[in-house]
């Protein structure tokens, strides 16, 4: 199964987000991502066997992070796979902390892959034709977070699907 650790925004949260990927979709066009499917990858796992996912929601069960307020002040886009998506000027040293310990842990886990540097951003839109995000109106929003998921991902044709295997404590 095909799984990763993220951050999901809260409810209000979730609908700001979404509003935005409205507006990015006007200008930009592209497949705009599902209100319940907007996220915060913190670590990408791909493939996992069930013995493995399962030692992972134990793992995951037993992490208490210290939370914290991410500020997501910006747009940006990445050429492929055509993605528009909102993040935070600066970095956020509690994402960036909390990311590398989870690698820590997942590596002590057996887990590789972890990615040399870390960009957070919640995607919104997905094959973009237009990725110039200048004429976007400015973000303002402060996501305040203290819980991780454990996330499965499948693919449909409309677009990927989560199911939630576990949280945090």
């Amino acid at each position: 199964m095909r799984l990763f650790l993220a951050l999901e925004p809260p409810p209000e949260l979730r609908a700001r987000l979404g509003a935005l990927a409205d507006i990015a979709r006007a200008r930009c066009g592209g497949r705009r991502v599902s209100d319940a499917s907007l996220h915060l990858t913190l670590a990408f796992l791909g493939e996992v066997e069930a013995a493995q996912a399962e030692a992972l929601v134990a793992w995951l069960q037993g992490e208490t992070p210290a939370g914290g307020e991410w500020h997501l002040d910006c747009w940006g886009a990445f050429r492929r796979p055509g993605i528009v998506w909102v993040g935070g000027r600066t970095p956020d040293p509690a994402l960036t902390a909390l990311q590398a310990r989870l690698w820590d842990g997942l590596e002590r886990l057996g887990h590789g892959g972890r990615p040399s540097r870390f960009m957070p951003h919640v995607t919104l839109l997905r094959r973009s034709r237009h990725l110039s995000t200048e004429a976007l109106p400015p973000v303002e929003l402060a996501w305040r977070w203290r819980r991780l998921t454990l996330l499965r991902s499948f693919t449909l044709d409309d677009g990927p699907r989560y199911e939630v295997l576990a949280r945090s404590a």
